[in-house]
């Protein structure tokens, strides 16, 4: 048979799988229930559009994981993973979108049969891809079982990332450049919002020459003038005007592996708020990058960052950055750490980081941030893009 797609190596695989049951043991958990698919991706390799169905990955006390999914994405999971057959289990198409029955009544009735449905379960309870519904058939046919919450239990293991993790971003932040400069190449008074979304998207689907690009887990946030004044918009078909600026927050995407980067180009002559903002921001980006390095913890870096910002007028109410690596929809952020205070998370080497020191004013947006890796002596932006508002006539 042909050998599985896979992005790392079996033993890379292994030693995830031992550090996911160590921490296991610590939670006292015997048997582990993953949906999250960023999560299921890191732990077997699993890489497929079918979340938006009951699946996860189930790891026992010990032997491979167990890949559960549709019956008809089984084939994705023999062509993307590394477990066999008998560790992929595929339940029956009526199963899928039922009032009547719930996949979670299929895994049960397997984890029966394994030995696996009593002692402590743990779930990611909290959960884009895990319903209440599942939730509630799950613990209606587990009744030796006691269920537990395992929310971010995995995701904590995947925050320092490995050689060929960090090899993976480097190619999404070559990605994501080459984005941030076609963005500046096309945009132009006159030019339909879509249309330059289309340009970011055919740019980072092509990847570099020697690399293809994925697509991302956010799709573009890119609004203009008032609109900006919004954290998440995303596009529509009007054309572009002079006199307003708008930020992009895109990112460079390989193997799954993001690298956000966000910048604001301004179409004729701002006023001079703008510069004022750029240069309380760029003067507070280098604070926060300088103490993000090992032995100072996330909050120190925020503590660093809003200290400077304030000296210029500026605030900002939300967290400043998170970890970033392996993801899909609908977020590429891991859902671990936070640039805040009260996260005392110590930095490591080979963290990596999405510095995300935005100004979302009232009729107005300004975003500059950087992507970080941390290194043994500090943090090193993994993108080369002029760190800068830009504007164009």
């Amino acid at each position: 048979m042909t050998e599985p797609i896979l992005h790392f190596t079996r033993e890379e695989y292994a030693a995830r799988l031992a550090a996911c049951r160590a921490a296991m043991v610590d939670a006292e958990i015997d048997v582990l229930i993953v949906p999250d698919p960023s999560n299921t991706a890191w732990l077997t390799g699993y890489d497929g559009w079918s979340f938006y169905t009951p699946q996860c990955v189930v790891v026992g006390p010990e032997g491979d994981p167990v890949w559960f999914g549709r019956g008809m994405d089984a084939n994705g999971a023999r062509r993307t993973t590394y477990m066999s057959d008998a560790d992929i289990i595929g339940y029956p198409d009526h199963y899928v979108m039922s009032t009547e029955r719930h996949a979670m009544d299929y895994l049960a009735q397997k984890l029966v049969e394994r030995g696996w449905a009593t002692g402590r379960i743990g779930v990611e309870l909290d959960n884009y891809y895990y319903s209440a519904r599942a939730h509630a058939r799950l613990v209606a046919h587990t009744p030796d079982a006691t269920i537990v919450d395992a929310t971010s239990l995995v995701n904590w293991l995947r925050l320092v990332k490995s050689p060929q993790e960090i090899a993976y971003m480097r190619i999404g932040a070559e990605i994501v450049e080459g984005m941030h400069k076609r963005v500046l190449e096309v945009m132009e008074p006159g030019l339909r919002k879509n249309d330059l979304v289309a340009e970011i998207y055919h740019t980072g689907l092509k990847g570099t020459p020697e690399h293809g690009g994925d697509y991302p887990a956010i799709v573009p946030l890119m609004p203009t003038g008032i609109d900006a004044s919004a954290a998440h918009l995303t596009w529509d078909d009007r054309k572009l005007e002079r006199g307003a600026g708008s930020f992009f927050e895109i990112a460079g995407v390989h193997k799954r592996y993001h690298v956000p980067l966000c910048r604001t180009i301004f179409l004729g002559e701002p006023d001079q708020k703008w510069f004022d903002a750029e240069h309380a921001l760029l003067h507070s980006i280098d604070a926060g990058i300088d103490a993000a390095r090992p032995g100072n913890t996330c909050q120190d870096m925020h503590a660093a960052f809003i200290t400077e910002l304030r000296s210029h007028g500026f605030d900002k109410e939300s967290r400043a950055g998170y970890s970033i690596g392996l993801s899909y929809p609908p977020d590429w952020g891991e859902r671990n750490i936070s640039i805040r205070p009260g996260d005392t998370t110590e930095f490591r080497p080979g963290m990596t980081i999405h510095f995300m020191p935005a100004l979302w004013q009232d009729d107005w947006g300004l975003e500059i941030t950087e992507s970080l890796l941390i290194t043994d002596t500090g943090a090193e932006p993994l993108a080369d893009v002029p760190r800068m508002l830009f504007v164009k006539e």
